[in-house]
This record gives structure tokens, C-alpha cells and sequence, in this order.
């Protein structure tokens, strides 16, 4: 896959499939379009082109005091296009300036001027450029006069809702990472380094790796414990997950700690995926380490047995 940060930093294009939106939280509506994108590939032979933006565009308009908690970083979303078969990746940065371009001027200035589409393929709720509420209504007024054809993907549902990164968002704030999954249409996972803590888990024989996240706006499912798998080098791991302050020792502040069954690598510094699967309880307070590790022990049983009964 190729990356641009502008559209003027690509050669013109013919035949090129094309779509835009931020794509926050890559879900199974959004490899919907995608796989319609793939298979006009077949039979046009054009090029798949992207065009997201970052940051996303109601921080911009809001001047930053509406805080996204992005779903995926920008790293990891490249990643995912790639994976998905997406040829070309373009990620403009949104600004205030930018927003204030109109829709057709985009149309037309940023997209057929410069890639040349047989086909622009959006959402049913796609949004782009200033009057961005006539978005899709000015894609197929001039798609004759362009010399494109405008493709409408209906809405992807789950459980009679529609599937949208804020849902998804909703429902990992909440801890429900299982209806999350179910409409990413994949685990959910962060990603980040393995750093000291401060070590009781092994007093009380769970050692647990605490991760560091560089980025600080990259969502964090509710506070509680998790069934979770871990991957290092490759591998997967079976685990718990702890998401909170840690009461029990009077924490104060959110930390990472993963449980990692049947593991005794030392892995300091490096960096792994958590993937979550499934809220098991609250964050609680106990009356000291013995009680704690009596519950993590009882924790530590459930999530085995989930694993092996889903077969995962």
C-alpha cells in the first residue's frame, strides 16, 4: 500500500475506486465498502484509494474541547488498510481551513481532478467537505458531468442497531467489549510496552507486565478485569487483564496490568497486543492481598474455562 499526507503529492490516477471518511475505528460497516471496492477492482482494474482524515473533524470544529478517544491510532489504522487491500492511503490533516472547502470544490478539485474514479463508493451517512450534509446528493447530481458512477453501501447492522464508531465507542467506555467485537467484526486491542511496576503481583504468585501506551488518545475500556490474550513475538497467550486504580493497595492512578497464564519469559521493554474478549467483573476493593488473590485465583479459573468452551 502506498501512504500520502496530500492529495498534490500523487501522480494522477484513471480508473481509481475511491472513498472518504474518517474511519475511526475500522468496523464491519466500513469493510463493507471495501470488499465492494474489491470486487469493482476485478473488474475495472483501478486502484483503491482512501482519503480519511486526522485529527477527527468534531475535535477541529469544536477547537479541541470535544476529546475524541480514537478507537485506533493512525499507526494502526495504516496497518489495517493495508491488511485489507487498500492500494493507496491518503490522510489528509483536517483543519478549520479545510472544513471550509465546499463539497463539490472537493468533488472536484481533490478527487477527479487527481485520481480519475470509475467509481466513488461511500456510506449511507458519508460526510465531506463544508455543506457536508449534501454530501451524497452532490456525488450523484454530477456524477455524469464527471464521468464517475456514485456507489451508496447501506448501513451494516448488529443486534437491530447500526453499526458506527460511536456505538463501538459507547459500548467499550461501558466495558461491553463483547457487542464491540461482535461489530468490529474482531478483537479489540491495544498496543504498547512492557514496563516496570511496582511487583506485588508476585507476591501473591500472579506476576502481571503493565503496559505503557505512548499514545494518550487511544481509548481505554471501562475499569475491571478481562479475559484477554496476549500477543508476543507471533505467539498468543492466554491472560487476565486489569484495567483501574488498584484499590486494594490504594492506588491512585489508571494503570495496565496484565496477568499472563503459563508464561515466565521476561519481556521488560518490549512491546506487545492485548487482545479483550471479555469483561469478567468490576474493579473491587479487597481486605488486603489474601483476599485479592483468592478472587484472582477464582478469575483466573473463569477465564480458562470461557476460553476453552468458546474455543478460542
Amino acid at each position: 500500500m502506498r501512504y500520502f499526507n496530500s492529495i498534490d503529492s500523487i501522480d494522477s490516477l484513471n480508473n481509481s475506486i475511491v472513498t472518504v471518511g474518517v474511519f475511526d475505528g475500522i468496523h464491519l460497516g466500513h469493510t463493507t465498502i471495501i470488499e465492494k471496492m474489491k470486487s469493482l477492482k476485478k473488474m475495472t482494474g483501478g486502484n483503491i484509494v482512501v482519503i480519511t482524515f486526522y485529527p477527527h473533524p468534531r475535535e477541529v470544529l469544536n477547537d479541541n474541547k470535544f476529546q475524541i478517544n480514537y478507537i485506533h491510532s493512525q499507526g494502526r489504522k495504516i496497518d489495517m488498510f493495508a491488511n485489507l487491500g487498500v492500494d493507496i492511503l491518503i490522510d489528509i490533516t483536517f483543519t478549520k481551513e479545510f472544513s471550509l472547502i465546499p463539497t463539490y470544490s472537493f468533488l472536484k478539485d481533490y478527487i477527479v481532478d487527481k485520481l480519475n474514479p470509475s467509481h466513488i463508493v461511500v456510506g449511507y451517512d458519508c460526510h465531506f467537505g463544508h455543506d457536508k450534509s449534501q454530501s451524497i446528493k452532490v456525488l450523484q447530481q454530477h456524477q455524469q458531468e464527471l464521468g464517475y458512477e456514485t456507489i451508496v453501501v447501506p448501513p451494516v447492522f448488529y443486534d437491530d442497531k447500526i453499526i458506527s464508531s460511536s456505538l463501538i465507542r459507547d459500548c467499550l467506555l461501558n466495558g461491553d467489549v463483547e457487542t464491540a467485537n461482535n461489530m468490529l467484526g474482531y478483537e479489540y486491542y491495544i498496543f504498547g510496552q512492557v514496563v516496570y511496576g511496582q511487583q506485588l503481583g508476585r507476591t501473591i504468585g500472579f506476576p502481571t507486565v503493565n503496559l505503557f501506551l505512548e499514545n494518550n488518545m487511544k481509548l481505554i475500556v471501562a475499569n475491571g478485569v478481562y479475559a484477554c490474550k496476549i500477543k508476543w513475538h507471533g505467539d498468543f497467550f492466554d491472560g487476565m487483564c486489569n484495567i483501574g486504580t488498584r484499590p486494594t493497595v490504594n492506588g491512585s492512578n489508571v494503570t495496565i496490568e496484565v496477568n499472563i497464564f503459563d508464561f515466565n519469559h521476561d519481556i521488560y521493554g518490549e512491546n506487545v497486543c492485548i487482545y479483550f474478549y471479555k469483561k469478567i467483573r468490576n474493579e473491587d476493593k479487597f481486605n488486603g492481598l489474601h483476599d485479592l488473590k483468592h478472587q484472582l485465583e477464582k478469575d483466573r479459573a473463569l477465564i480458562k474455562r470461557f476460553f476453552m468452551e468458546e474455543g478460542k
